[in-house]
């Protein structure tokens, strides 16, 4: 299900892969995480889903500190003086990709307060312990790596540095920032607070000339990949009207491009999805009602669709906790089969698409329902795991890294119960182990 690539396509992802592996080198390990007296284990399945499209029986995966340096099968793969961890009983595969999530929205639950609503503030500090509840859900769920799009006050950025640091046990992390938003016009005539900062640090842009200072700030906090929201669309709001211009969007891209970073485009609706594609986004977000002609040219250049179908099934299915109508639950599902509907589309076209759950606050540890709907699109539960794993690698630029158990990828292995190929619902239920970066940081198996 890989789609075709331009030669212009290839080029500019060779170019952006140098400088995003430099960016996000230090995030690939857990400080601390795996034993020096035992530095080589081996690890036994009784099937092992590579990522490569091969199923071995019997399967051993050797490692060695965060890598792994041979996989074979059965007593004969076992290296001499090994130790040797036996998860016969399940299935390994890689651990998955979550390539949309906003891990530091994070609700207590206070009595009186919704999710948006909460009250009160928290310094970034405070946010990011909170949301290590978060990171551990998400791991329980079998992702170990995740692409993560917009977050106030560098939260995502310090989240991800006390993950590598080994302050906080949770996925790796490639961050955005502050995503690039249409300023909102200031009510009246009140003046601007003097010392308030500037708009364009926080991603808040008027016009095409302020575009490019947007990127600039984002890089220089620490984003590892550029955020832009280029339609309404959020919650309950399913609108999807476009609030940034081709000229806008090529602009935000080609600042993007020229520091060494890639940028997703959030569209709810055709026309930002289109323009997206256009500008040269690396992915479309959300997207509904594509039409072939976009579909095509996503398929000729290489852009990944992003459908995250199931983010609204949880805002439909949790809606007392958020305060939506009934109303909005009904609009919220009305979405969601147009969603399907383009997915299935989409895949048909040969457009690549990678799994995104859009996660936020409760829905951490859901990350992976997303694979259902694919099924449900035409994918077959191979296919499904591909969005998982080599696609969302290709598209954060790490594929040499993740997203396949095979010798030099980082040790990122997941165990689950039951056969992935014939029933998705075994990754989406019944993750029973999970290795990252040659840590194990969930071990549920019995």
């Amino acid at each position: 299900m890989r789609s075709r690539t331009d030669g212009t396509a290839k080029r500019r992802a060779a170019s952006l892969r140098t400088g995003c592996i430099a960016v996000l080198v230090s995030a690939m390990s857990v400080a601390g995480a795996f034993p020096a007296a035992a530095q080589m284990r081996a690890i036994r399945f009784g099937r092992l889903v590579d990522g490569t499209g091969r199923v071995l029986d019997d399967a051993v995966v050797v490692i060695e500190r965060d890598r792994i340096v041979r996989v074979g099968s059965g007593d004969a793969a076992v290296p001499a003086g090994a130790a040797v961890i036996d998860l016969r009983r399940y299935t390994g595969l890689p651990g998955l990709i979550d390539v949309h999530t906003h891990m530091t929205y994070y609700w207590d639950r206070k009595p009186g307060t919704s999710p948006w609503r909460q009250g009160g503030t928290r310094t970034p500090s405070q946010t990011v312990e909170l949301a290590a509840e978060n990171a551990r859900r998400t791991l329980e769920s079998g992702v170990t790596t995740v692409r993560d799009l917009g977050a106030s006050n560098h939260t995502d950025i310090l989240m991800r540095d006390r993950i590598v640091a080994g302050a906080i046990v949770g996925p790796r992390m490639v961050v955005s920032a502050y995503g690039l938003q249409r300023i909102r016009p200031q009510a009246g005539n009140a003046p601007a607070d003097p010392n308030a900062p500037s708009p364009v640090l926080r991603g808040r842009v008027a016009d095409v000339s302020q575009v490019a200072a947007a990127v600039q700030a984002q890089v220089d906090a620490g984003a590892d990949v550029i955020k832009m929201y280029g339609s309404t669309g959020s919650g309950a709001d399913v609108t999807g009207n476009q609030t940034f211009s081709f000229e806008e969007m090529r602009a935000a891209a080609d600042a993007a491009h020229g520091l060494g970073r890639r940028i997703a485009i959030h569209s709810y609706g055709p026309a930002g999805g289109r323009d997206a594609v256009r500008a040269g986004a690396e992915s479309v977000e959300h997207a509904i009602d594509l039409d072939d002609a976009t579909l095509a040219e996503m398929a000729r250049r290489g852009t990944v669709y992003v459908p995250t179908i199931d983010h609204n099934r949880y805002y439909a299915e949790y809606r007392a906790d958020f305060g939506y109508t009934d109303e909005q639950a009904i609009a919220l599902d009305a979405f969601r089969q147009k969603n399907l509907e383009t997915t299935r589309r989409a895949f048909h076209a040969g457009v690549t698409v990678a799994m995104g759950s859009d996660a936020v606050f409760h829905m951490f540890g859901q990350n992976t329902r997303e694979l259902r709907w694919f099924v449900a699109a035409g994918m077959t539960p191979a296919q499904a795991l591909q969005t998982a794993t080599v696609n969302a690698a290709a598209l954060l630029g790490m594929e040499k890294d993740i997203g396949e158990v095979t010798p030099g990828r980082f040790a990122d292995i997941i165990a689950v119960d039951g056969d992935p190929l014939s029933d998705i619902d075994a990754v989406l239920y019944r993750v029973r182990w999970v290795m990252k970066g040659g840590a194990v940081v969930v071990d549920l198996a019995r």
